[in-house]
């Protein structure tokens, strides 16, 4: 059994088969989930898991060297806004229509519980080296 880090197998597994340039989109509960990419839905109840907690969550564990979010993001959900500038300074904004065009090209979706909208994120991993 792992110590610590991302203890739900599926996810974990997931994140293994990730590569460098590989998009991995963090959605909340109402983002529509494209045909194509693998997906682990946490989703439990409305809010829970958090985006936050699982972003925090994953990047603790993936290189990341790009994300984009949808612009809506900063009238509409202004605390989600501040976790992705404090996380991402070089946070590339899209129109959420953009977005949802974006997220069929991901190799792996997350969807949490979120209930408050625009809590989503298209990350591009990165290499550790």
């Amino acid at each position: 059994m792992k110590k610590g880090g991302i203890l739900n197998r599926h996810l974990a597994g997931a994140l293994a088969e990730l590569g460098h340039g590989d998009g991995v989109l963090v959605c909340d509960a109402g983002m529509p989930i494209p045909d194509g990419p693998r997906v682990v839905d946490l989703a439990f109840r409305a809010g829970v898991p958090s985006f936050a907690e699982v972003l925090e969550g994953l990047l603790t564990e993936l290189v990341v060297e790009g994300a984009t979010a949808a612009e809506e993001v900063r009238a509409a959900n202004p605390s989600a806004a501040a976790l992705l500038d404090g996380r991402f300074p070089e946070l590339a904004l899209v129109s959420h229509e953009r977005l949802k065009e974006l997220s069929a090209g991901a190799r792996l979706v997350v969807r949490t519980g979120e209930a408050r909208p625009y809590a989503n994120v298209l990350l591009r991993c990165g290499v550790f080296f």
